[in-house]
């Protein structure tokens, strides 16, 4: 796993930029501590920071291929491709002789055998760039589901691309200004395909391919979801789901250097965890580490609430005695998680707000130690929107209103005394930002994308929507989450669930089918009962876990009450005086306000530490 990032400009000598592909390059370094380097040529520049996993010693990177002298193509990559041998074997047999062991030459070889269209052939999850200096074109590649990130900067001559914002923000050229519609993408908790954000700035699609040439830039995909008839019975679907697993599982435990699981207690990381442990024993490389993270005095005082009815820390330790696991417990307390230096680190790493508050901090603090013994982990993230797990999947309110799901639920949450999420922010802002009509407009186009069978019933149809929507805009917010706090300590999270065969599959069966015993993700819960303890089987859904520790509220109530006193803050012009005077006021609830006094404290961070401009 890496950075990468690059420039390409067809009216200007870019051997001569090496000042600005080395600041490029090096915001970088938290994805790929371990090595970098910069390729320039005339119309190309290529950046690398690297995180060695597979062929520590070989993949060094900017990777080129020549013959006779000659410069064919260049590649800067990031990611891990799951089916790289098989593809080695088949590109020797055309004749192709190679250098590494690493997955990275396999790329670059098969872009030289069979063009663009190679990209099809990959099961993995990558960004990369490959620049073929034959035709001077560029191709900027993003997996099928969006786990790598991918960003690029269209220009006049060219284009700028990088893993992150950052990667671009530090070119010369580039000031990062954030409009009405960078706004309300950062506080819609819906991830629109394309969008960056920063003016000018756009996401490589998952699934797509961006081709740049001297005539344009033009997008390209290679992979959707598709509707499919499913003609297999329950007992063979859940065989296949298994098959599939253990496939993906076996492939994704290849590693040269350290790997851990990620174990919350819960049906999906279980799950993972389990098999990882078959695996690895099966190969003699035995046991399998995992790490949870955990609260200080969270067991103790825990409370059952709307989305959360046990705690994770028993169940986690009943998988790990389960499968023999050696586990470990990442404790976090309040000093850590209000910490505005890890709040600031957490900024940093997206580039933007933080999403999901102190959910993103823990996160991000339980990745930083893990990284002290691993490098590369196994997540069970994306398991809820392909078997169907969460709560709203399964609340016939939820379903049936017109909006994405998710914000139906928050909604109906908003109701239980929670203030919302923008009642801190300037209702005059808030008017012009028109949120509502920005979600309405999105799920409208969420909709009109998505595949239906001909002659399906109303509630197959409308299961089918709900799926859709989120693996197609509720998933890339949670893997952008991961990566992103992963990546800032060098981290690799492979996601084995997100696998396309997987998530095809699974995708085209019957919502009769997903939901078979009654409840939440009913096919992965019989296609891995075998190995996993009955508690955790009957465990109902229990999302990421959040700090119930009253003193993090307090925190932030403090901090809201420094910000009102001062005057000169970025934020000013976005606060509601009103509703601010009122969070602070004497016998206040700190913890009715906790999620707005996360954005606005969130938002003016960000201006803090980033220059940028709002044109709002």
């Amino acid at each position: 796993m890496c950075g990468i990032t690059g420039w390409v400009a067809f009216d200007h000598d870019l051997t001569t930029q090496q000042q600005a592909m080395d600041a490029m390059t090096a915001t970088m370094i938290c994805r790929g501590p371990d090595a970098g380097g910069v390729h320039l040529t005339p119309r190309a520049a290529l950046g690398h920071r690297r995180l060695a996993v597979i062929d520590v010693e070989g993949g060094v990177q900017p990777m080129t291929v020549e013959e006779d002298g000659r410069l064919l193509a260049s590649l800067t990559y990031s990611g891990e491709v799951y089916n790289h041998l098989e593809l080695k074997a088949e590109l020797e047999s055309h004749g192709h002789r190679f250098r590494t062991r690493s997955d990275t030459e396999v790329v670059l070889r098969a872009y030289l055998q069979w063009g663009s269209g190679f990209v099809e052939r990959l099961n993995g999850m990558f960004a990369f760039a490959i620049w073929d200096n034959r035709s001077e074109e560029l191709l900027l590649v993003r997996d099928r589901m969006g786990v790598k990130p991918l960003y690029y900067y269209p220009t006049a001559d060219g284009v700028l691309f990088g893993s992150e914002p950052k990667a671009i923000l530090a070119h010369p050229t580039v000031d990062p200004v954030v409009g009405l519609d960078g706004l309300r993408e950062l506080l819609s908790l819906v991830k629109t395909p394309e969008h960056a954000v920063y003016q000018g700035m756009k996401e490589v699609r998952p699934g797509h391919f961006v081709r740049v040439r001297r005539q344009g830039l033009t997008v390209h995909r290679y992979w959707s979801l598709e509707a499919q008839e499913h003609t297999d019975d329950l007992d063979t679907t859940i065989g296949t789901v298994r098959d599939l697993l253990d496939d993906i599982v076996r492939r994704q435990l290849i590693s040269d250097v350290p790997l851990c699981s990620l174990l919350s207690g819960g049906l999906d990381s279980s799950a993972i965890t389990a098999l990882a442990a078959r695996g690895l024993a099966a190969s003699g490389t035995g046991p399998v580490r995992s790490f949870s993270v955990d609260f200080a005095g969270q067991l103790e005082n825990f409370q059952p609430d709307a989305l959360r009815a046990t705690p994770d820390g028993p169940f986690a330790h009943l998988l790990a005695r389960h499968v023999g696991a050696d586990h470990s417990d990442i404790v976090l307390d309040v000093a850590a998680l209000a910490d505005p230096a890890n709040r600031n680190a957490v900024l940093h790493a997206r580039d933007l707000p933080s999403g999901f508050g102190d959910m993103d901090t823990s996160l991000f603090l339980l990745f930083r130690e893990i990284r002290r013994h691993s490098t590369v982990a196994l997540s069970g993230e994306s398991a809820d929107e392909v078997f169907g797990g969460y709560p709203w999947f399964h609340q016939p309110a939820a379903v049936n209103a017109d909006t994405f799901p998710w914000r139906a639920a928050a909604e109906q949450l908003a109701g239980t005394g929670v203030a919302p999420r923008e009642g801190l922010l300037d209702p005059d802002l808030l008017s012009r930002l028109d949120l509502e009509a920005y979600i309405a407009d999105s799920y409208r186009s969420a909709i009109a994308e998505v595949p239906h069978l001909p002659a399906a019933d109303p509630l197959e149809r409308r299961m089918r929507e709900i799926c859709y929507l989120h693996l197609t805009r509720f998933v890339n917010l949670l893997l952008d989450r991961k990566d992103r706090m992963s990546m800032a300590s060098g981290l690799e999270v492979r996601v084995p669930f997100c696998d396309h065969r997987l998530v095809q599959y699974v995708f085209n069966t019957p919502w009769a089918m997903k939901t078979f015993d009654g409840r939440e993700k009913s096919l992965l819960r019989a296609a891995t009962r075998d190995v996993l303890p009955t508690e955790i089987v009957e465990r109902v859904k229990s999302p990421y876990p959040s700090t119930q520790d009253p003193g993090y509220p307090l925190a932030l109530h403090t901090e809201l009450t420094a910000l009102a006193s001062d005057l000169k803050a970025p934020s000013q012009g976005l606060i509601n005086q009103a509703a601010l005077s009122t969070a602070i006021a004497p016998g206040s609830d700190p913890q009715r306000a906790r999620s707005s006094a996360e954005v606005l404290l969130g938002l003016d961070g960000w201006l803090r530490e980033y220059p940028v401009s709002l044109r709002v």
